[in-house]
């Protein structure tokens, strides 16, 4: 049976792959490719040739490959051919409606069927893994099970499930009055609670933890920089995470923060807004990543008061915008390990591209910026083995576009070809 047509649409290609079942896993596609970006080295590769077996790559060879004359081609000879990109801070359980507090007056629900929508948007722009950090009543877990299943399109997922915080803190919901008892899944106090909570999330499917170690932008009476959390209630949660083989991922704006996250033994920092060269150094010193979001304050500034989003939060994101992109200059001065994050949900989703630039206006390369998104993330995750770069036994993730991202970055805003685990989603 022949590979589902481009021309379908990804949900489309989705409904035939499973309808097919197995047909084509066997299949063999050879993929020509003007340039290929190796994401280890750096280097580019002129006319190589990708043989692809079902949903793995089998060979990476030159244009000296031999390919038999019934085989099955897609001819990318044109084209820059790179990993699938991937995004570190994604929140695709998202209500479609882009008014603030629309989460209010829909039922939660309707916020699953958004991550079904947005999953297939981020999908096309060229997003084949993502990490979900923060999801109530575990709808990232169901949608990472249904894209796994091959019964909808998106991308692979590790997801974190509900977030863990304090009460009244950021990971929590404080905008209504106490007569509401509005508490978020994830709110757990004391060394104790806090490892039930993460083994309940773990019993429930997530991938990796996820908590707030400092104030937000988009919760109600918080201060940004503010600490959340104890050292000794952060150390329960990472000991409790890597005893179950999961990692850490801290929401953590302040200095302080995030330097009491690092001691704790966390593997990233997310957001990271207001680093100093002693927390930059602790982190390269523990090995741990830093995830920043340098586009969405953009987004927030211009759209935010149209879309509801209250003043508070609006002079949050003044506050913060400016100095996390200093924070993500002074991490990349000093050789930190910084990795492509978005925050999506906070711009619109399938716009995750749109960071590329800013990583490089404010401090990396190009190639630095293609690699913190494909082979360094991948090393976040834990799946160098099986994402992150173009090499035989890894999934065929691959994607294209028509110009050379590395004279011009924003070529990554608009992919043009989009293969996940050898099944084609967009091609143009």
């Amino acid at each position: 049976m022949a590979r589902p047509n481009h021309h379908f649409g990804a949900l489309a290609v989705a409904v035939l792959a499973l309808a097919a079942g197995n047909a084509w896993a066997d299949e063999i596609t050879y993929i020509k490719a003007g340039s290929l970006f190796d994401s280890r080295s750096g280097k580019v590769m002129r006319n190589a040739v990708i043989q692809v077996a079902g949903e793995k790559i089998v060979s990476v060879g030159n244009s000296g490959t031999t390919i038999p004359v019934d085989a099955t081609v897609i001819d990318l000879s044109s084209s820059f051919v790179l990993p699938g990109l991937m995004d570190m801070h994604t929140h695709v359980i998202d209500h479609l409606d882009s008014y603030f507090f629309a989460g209010y007056f829909q039922s939660p629900h309707r916020a699953t069927i958004g991550g079904v929508v947005n999953a297939e948007k981020t999908l096309l722009a060229g997003f084949t893994t993502i990490r979900n950090v923060g999801a109530s009543d575990y709808a990232d877990v169901a949608l990472r099970n249904a894209i796994n299943a091959g019964e909808i399109p998106g991308p692979r997922m590790a997801v974190s499930g509900p977030s863990l915080g304090i009460t009244g803190g950021h990971c929590d919901n404080n905008t209504l009055s106490h007569a509401f008892a509005e508490r978020s899944d994830g709110v757990a106090d004391g060394p104790w609670a806090v490892r039930e909570q993460v083994r309940k999330n773990v019993k429930y499917g997530a991938d990796l933890t996820k908590f707030c170690a400092t104030g937000g932008v988009f919760s109600k009476g918080t201060k940004v920089g503010m600490t959340q959390y104890t050292l000794e209630e952060m150390q329960a949660i990472v000991d409790e995470s890597h005893t179950h083989d999961r990692k850490v991922a801290a929401h953590a704006h302040g200095n302080e923060g995030i330097k009491r996250a690092i001691l704790a033994g966390v593997d990233s920092i997310e957001h990271a807004s207001f680093l100093d060269e002693e927390a930059v150094q602790m982190g390269i010193d523990r090995d741990v990543y830093f995830a920043l979001d340098i586009y969405n304050t953009e987004y927030t500034l211009e759209r935010g008061e149209a879309n509801g989003v209250p003043e508070e939060n609006i002079n949050k994101e003044r506050e913060v915008g400016t100095r996390q992109r200093q924070s993500f200059t002074l991490a990349v001065e000093m050789g930190a390990k910084v990795v492509f994050a978005t925050d999506s949900g906070v711009y619109p989703h399938g716009d995750n591209g749109k960071q590329f630039a800013r990583a490089v206006r404010f401090g990396m390369t190009p190639t630095q910026a293609i690699q913190s998104a494909t082979s360094l993330t991948a090393d976040l995750l834990g799946w160098e083995d099986r994402v992150g770069e173009i090499a035989p036994g890894m999934y065929a993730d691959i994607i294209a576009v028509n110009g050379n991202p590395l004279n011009d970055i924003s070529e990554l805003e608009d992919v043009d070809f989009v293969m996940k685990g050898g099944v084609v989603y967009k091609n143009r």
